[in-house]
């Protein structure tokens, strides 16, 4: 299974061609001859291997998530931290792990983040319990954000400008594979249970193949020396991680523990930082999130819908499999069997969306928005039907249904909401746009689970039915705020 990944347009697109263009202005193309073609191709497989790394260890817990809760005694609690910790580090920390490649070099900050990628997975399959296991989680997102911006300016400055998109057309395919393809092995590791380690294969394996790119990577990448001057906004990074760490500890401690005593005051705590924040963002010198953007009427509603429909189907994916596993009875390969057709839409749709978006722009995203509602609707009346006894073909079409719906809204949104931007501004929104995904995804499988969790107590069918009623109430919200986008995407990225 995979999470609402906008594979692989948005990435490529806004992160690559908003970003290099940032890039260019900061860090001068390096003069070093360009390397030989088997070179360039070895430094593409690097970074390819960081991008899955990054992928499969988002996904892989939305699966794991039941049976590491039970080995480590952590409850519900645990199973929402699992997803919610990854991305939060990750959507905190993107934008200044881009700036840091800029200022210190993309060498540098690539192989630290590879390598503390690397041991934060080891930590990962060795924890002991659930909150050195949420704290590994933590610093994985952490160091994947150092690790992921600084790839596609490391193959810009290393492959030929006419054959830059040799490279950048096998991330789609690669991706795909990776999405449909990690979640399957992941529960076949863990049915194994290799050397009687249980789940703990799913994150170990990470060594072989982080370990594999990390060597590759110190004798091929070459030496870059960065921009002394690029600016790091750690303050506002600093007040955005409090904040969000306070708000999803407060709804998961809340949802656990009841909401007396500390899930009030965590809850309190995360939205004066986030206050902090937003003052930090009129102030600094060089924000996150340039406030002339949130002053663009479609890049904020892109922005808002963004928020509340990745949040809505991160959740989604969770208690999905959650229902399948507490449900159903499924085994972890057979619940990450069973959402091949999920996984498979997704990868379908948006791939054949990447044609479509200059001409219908905004219409796709809302004909996404409404095929995820169709599939979640069928979904909760197969539900509500047979309550646990859904055979296995009966749950093919609901789940192939939000698969395409997710991959025709989410491979065109935020190329929409660049739509009417100033090109100066390109980087800093497609950075932030990326950024604040993330931290929808955290907060999406966060709040969503906590409604499940809630509902458990009269059954895993009953819990499912409250939570796509939530899911489906905001997908309809954000069809609200369609109309507010730009038309299309830019002419640019149209083609």
């Amino acid at each position: 299974m995979t999470t609402p990944h906008p594979l692989p347009d948005i990435y490529l697109r806004d992160t690559d061609t908003a970003r290099r263009k940032q890039h260019s202005r900061r860090t001068p193309r390096p003069q070093n001859p360009t390397p030989p073609p088997p070179t360039r191709w070895a430094i593409l497989a690097i970074v390819l291997a960081a991008d899955v790394l990054d992928l499969f260890d988002s996904t892989i817990t939305n699966i794991a998530a039941p049976t590491i809760a039970r080995d480590l005694g952590g409850g519900p609690a645990l199973v929402q931290w699992l997803g919610a910790s990854y991305a939060l580090a990750l959507g905190v920390l993107l934008v200044p792990g881009g700036r840091l490649g800029d200022r210190y070099g993309r060498r540098r900050v690539f192989l630290i983040g590879l390598a503390g990628f690397v041991a934060a997975s080891l930590a990962c399959g060795l924890a002991p319990g659930p909150a050195f296991l949420v704290v590994a989680r933590l610093a994985q997102g952490a160091f994947g954000a150092l690790l992921i911006p600084q790839g596609f300016g490391i193959l810009g400055a290393t492959w030929p400008r006419e054959r830059i998109g040799q490279a950048f057309s096998l991330f789609g395919p690669v991706m795909g594979l990776s999405a449909v393809g990690g979640p399957i092995l992941a529960g076949f590791l863990m049915d194994a249970d290799l050397g009687g380690l249980g789940w703990r294969p799913m994150f170990l394996i990470n060594l072989l193949l982080g370990g594999a790119a990390l060597l590759a990577a110190l004798r091929l990448l070459p030496h870059d020396t960065g921009d002394g001057t690029a600016p790091v906004d750690g303050p506002g990074s600093a007040l955005i991680a409090g904040a969000m760490l306070g708000l999803l500890g407060g709804v998961i401690y809340g949802s656990a523990h009841g909401w007396t005593g500390p899930a009030p005051a965590l809850l309190l705590l995360g939205l004066v930082l986030f206050a902090g924040f937003c003052h930090r963002q009129r102030t600094a010198p060089d924000p996150l999130i340039r406030p002339s953007l949130l002053h663009n009427r479609g890049f904020t509603a892109g922005l808002l819908l963004g928020v509340v429909a990745f949040a809505a189907v991160a959740g989604l994916l969770y208690v999905i499999s959650l229902y399948l596993q507490q449900g159903l009875g499924r085994s972890p390969a057979g619940t990450a069997l069973g959402l091949i057709p999920l996984s498979a839409g997704i990868v379908v749709a948006s791939i054949a969306c990447y044609r479509l978006i200059h001409r219908h722009g905004r219409r796709l995203a809302a004909a996404g928005l409404v095929i995820i509602l169709a599939g979640c609707g069928h979904l909760a009346a197969l539900v509500a039907n047979s309550g646990t006894g859904v055979g296995s073909w009966a749950l093919v079409p609901p789940l192939l249904l939000v698969g395409l719906g997710m991959g025709t809204c989410f491979g065109t949104v935020y190329d929409v909401t660049i739509g009417d931007i100033e090109p100066a501004e390109a980087g800093s929104a497609s950075g932030s746009l990326n950024a604040v995904q993330q931290l929808a995804n955290a907060t999406g499988a966060a709040a969503v689970t906590t409604v499940y969790f809630a509902a458990i107590g009269a059954g895993a069918a009953h819990a499912l039915l409250v939570s796509l009623g939530v899911v489906g109430a905001a997908v309809a919200l954000c069809l609200c705020l369609v109309r507010l986008l730009p038309r299309a995407a830019p002419a640019e990225q149209g083609h």
